[in-house]
């Protein structure tokens, strides 16, 4: 099931200016041609420690350079699986723990790998409020990586309304592999993509641009109430 919903990410836009981090090569900044594999792999670990535990999803935007582009993961960077964000409180096992977590950009580019503020925001949240990792899943309503031509790979740009409709039919999927898990929509344009759905989902501020405190606040009250009524354990909520 997991094979088939990774096949399905093979079916990007061929719009100018979205990348495929599973599926394609960076040209100017994987290290080597097995980049998109190390992606594939770690994104099916993720999927596999996460199947039977996870019972919230997160649902963003699109992937970013910082984070998914070379990780390919959401929300994910390679200092939070390469061991650099222990000091927030953000552990490599996290994210998955069945396989040795790989950087796939070019060290010279960043020695210690990228670091994407919006994904150590959300994975040191999941830290601080002491919430099992594994019931964490985290997605977006775009799939893919959007970026900007002119600037290139190292940029991001906010998916089209036809790009994120071209991503639906890959959330559909998702839902099907994790059926009847609570949903959290990360920001407006992931609000209207599951409203458009017709999929109930309890938004939160997106953690961007001056929103971190209160994505943290709004985060916080939803997971103390639907673990209270899930019974999931946790001394800090």
């Amino acid at each position: 099931m997991i094979d088939s919903f990774i096949r399905a990410l093979k079916k990007s836009p061929g719009s100018n200016g979205v990348f495929n981090p599973w599926w394609e090569m960076d040209p100017e900044n994987d290290f080597n041609k097995s980049a998109p594999v190390i992606r594939r792999n770690q994104l099916k670990q993720y999927f596999l420690e996460r199947i039977g535990t996870a019972k919230f999803l997160l649902i963003g935007e699109a992937i970013g350079y910082q984070g998914g582009h070379f990780t390919g993961i959401p929300m994910t960077s390679e200092q939070i699986l390469l061991g650099h964000k222990k000091d927030k409180g953000i552990l490599p096992e996290f994210i998955f723990s069945g396989i040795e977590p790989k950087r796939t950009s070019k060290p010279a580019i960043k020695p210690n790998g990228f670091s994407e503020p919006t994904g150590t925001i959300v994975w040191g949240s999941v830290a601080d409020f002491n919430i099992d990792p594994k019931s964490v899943l985290i997605w977006n309503a775009f799939p893919w990586h959007t970026y900007t031509p002119e600037k290139g790979f190292l940029s991001n740009r906010t998916p089209t309304g036809n790009e994120l409709n071209d991503g639906i039919h890959v959330l559909i999927k998702l839902k099907e592999i994790f059926k009847g898990i609570n949903i959290i929509s990360v920001g407006n344009n992931a609000k209207k993509m599951l409203q458009k759905m017709d999929t109930d989902a309890l938004p939160v501020r997106h953690p961007a641009y001056g929103g971190a405190s209160k994505f943290r606040e709004r985060f916080y009250t939803i997971m103390k109430e639907k673990m209270a009524k899930l019974k999931v354990p946790s001394t800090a909520l």
